[in-house]
């Protein structure tokens, strides 16, 4: 059995908000859960090529956009997206409130990853 609150959890500020790395590599599960929260009115171009994501919403609102803009879905509480093909996206938390996930990395993180979040492009890891 284990256990780990976010307080205990590493804490990483990837520019447009944070996540709480709470289970990592180190940890014998072999996938990564972390408790992201997107700042309010940000816009993040990502991209994981080395992982497969999947995103649970707990709170607030905003939006997955593919790259090219030709698919956008709307993500609020009760909402899973997943990207399945290393998709390069847009991740947007609505104007006026944080955007609040739970999301799952397999393989797992080393739990220090970091975006570069630039107008240069996707940042991935």
């Amino acid at each position: 059995m284990f256990t780990r609150t976010r307080s205990a959890a590493d804490s990483i500020d990837w520019g447009n908000g944070t996540s709480e790395r709470l289970l990592t590599a180190a940890d014998p599960f072999g996938f990564t859960v972390a408790h992201t929260v997107v700042k309010a009115g940000s816009r993040s171009a990502l991209q994981y090529r080395n992982h497969l994501e999947a995103c649970y919403c707990i709170a607030g609102s905003g939006a997955v956009e593919s790259a090219d803009g030709s698919v956008r879905h709307e993500v609020v509480p009760g909402t899973l997206y997943a990207l399945d093909a290393h998709d390069a996206h847009f991740l947007i938390a609505s104007d006026h409130e944080d955007l609040e996930l739970i999301s799952v990395f397999n393989p797992p993180l080393t739990g220090r990853e970091r975006h570069a979040v630039t107008e240069a492009g996707f940042s991935s890891y």
